[in-house]
C-alpha cells in the first residue's frame, strides 16, 4: 500500500485521536453525586492501545509509526487541556488529572513497547501476541 493511499486512514485515526482526548478531558472530571467518577481514564486505558495496534498494523510498521499515537495523545492533552475551548482549562490541577496522564504515559508506554516487540518478531518471522 502506498503513502497516499494511506493518508486518508492517517487523517482519520488523527481525528478520532483527538476526538478521543476531547471526551477523555471532558469525563475525567465527571461527579456522580459527591463521588468522583474519572471516565477519562477508562477511555484513555482502552483507547490509546487501540489507536498504536491500528497505526502500527494499518498505516506505518515503524517505530515512528508506533510513537505517532503515543506523542499525538501527549501533545492533544497538553493543547486541550490547558489551552481549551474559550479559555476554559479542561485539565485542572487536581488528583483526576494527574490519574489521567499517569494512566495516558503508562498505557502508552505498555502499547509502544509491546508493537516494538510485535515489529522485532516479525522480522524474525514470528509475532508476539
Amino acid at each position: 500500500m502506498t503513502i497516499l493511499a494511506r493518508a486518508p486512514l492517517a487523517a482519520l485515526l488523527f481525528l478520532i485521536s483527538i476526538l478521543l482526548v476531547a471526551f477523555q478531558l471532558m469525563f475525567q472530571m465527571l461527579y456522580i453525586g459527591p463521588v468522583p467518577v474519572p471516565v477519562g481514564t477508562v477511555i484513555v486505558l482502552v483507547s490509546l492501545p487501540w489507536l498504536v495496534h491500528v497505526t502500527v498494523t494499518e498505516i506505518s510498521p515503524t517505530t515512528a509509526g508506533a510513537a505517532a499515537p503515543v506523542l499525538l495523545w501527549f501533545a492533544a492533552v497538553l493543547v486541550l487541556g490547558m489551552f481549551g475551548p474559550g479559555g476554559d482549562v479542561l485539565l485542572p490541577e487536581t488528583w483526576q488529572s494527574l490519574l489521567l496522564l499517569v494512566a495516558g504515559a503508562a498505557t502508552g508506554l505498555v502499547a509502544f513497547r509491546r508493537a516494538l516487540e510485535n515489529l522485532a518478531a516479525a522480522g524474525r518471522g514470528r509475532i508476539v501476541r
